[in-house]
This record gives C-alpha cells, structure tokens and sequence, in this order.
C-alpha cells in the first residue's frame, strides 16, 4: 500500500551537483530524502515558492500537454527502487482509465507540486530506503 508523503524540504547547494528534497509522511514520522539534479530541485522551488516564469518550462509544457489531452494528474508514486535508482509513476486519468507513465521522481514530483496532486512513495520504497540508511 503506498504512504501519501508531502515535500517537507528542498535543499540547494550552489557548491555540489546533487541537490536534496525531503518528502515526509502525511500520516506519520516517517521521512524520505531523495537527490536530484539541480534543474529539478529549482523548479521544485519555483512552484513552492509560487515563482512564476516567463515562458512555460518543462515541467508546465508536460502539465499543459496532459491536460490539452484531456488528461489530468491524479498523483505520483514514487514505485521502485533497483541497484540505488528510484523509479517513479506519473498516473494520469484520461477518459476515465488509468495510465501510468514511467517517470523520473524528480519529474515526477515537480509534476505533483505543479498540479496539486498527492505524492506517494511505496511501501517497500520506504523500507528498503529505512534499511539502506541503518546499513550505512
């Protein structure tokens, strides 16, 4: 089952290349921190920080183009993770059905932040990643 998680932190370093998000558990304690690029971690930021820009940038042309489809962002989730890669799911309802489409979780939760729609993050996401950090 997946846990409903929000975006708790975004941490920008201008002097590394891998910037950091931290999700953390709607209904709990549990947190979540994922790193990511610093185009992703930036247009996180810009959307929380209700920053708009000029022109639409790449996460709005996704946005824009889903829902010109008739399409619209139901939620993501964050699904896998294989050899220290996370995968994630954009699902997006159109005409009624359910797609799901494979998605980087930085895109996927600019994607979340842009359309106001829940993040979720696995179970066993979450467990291999508890794991993973007491291993450490």
């Amino acid at each position: 089952m997946p846990v409903q998680m929000e975006l708790r932190r975004i941490i920008i370093s201008e002097v590394h290349d891998q910037q950091v998000i931290v999700l953390r558990e709607v209904d709990g304690d549990r947190s979540f921190p994922i790193v990511i690029g610093i185009f992703e971690a930036t247009s996180i930021d810009r959307r929380v920080k209700n920053m708009p820009a000029p022109r639409p940038l790449t996460h709005d042309l996704v946005a824009n183009v889903i829902e010109q489809l008739g399409g619209e962002i139901q939620d993501v989730i964050i699904s896998d993770l294989q050899e220290h890669t996370y995968f994630a799911k954009l699902r997006i309802r159109q005409d009624g059905e359910l797609i799901e489409v494979d998605s980087r979780p930085s895109d996927a939760i600019a994607l979340a932040v842009t359309a106001k729609v829940p993040i979720y993050v696995s179970e066993e996401v979450l467990s291999d990643t508890e794991e993973e950090t007491q291993a450490e």
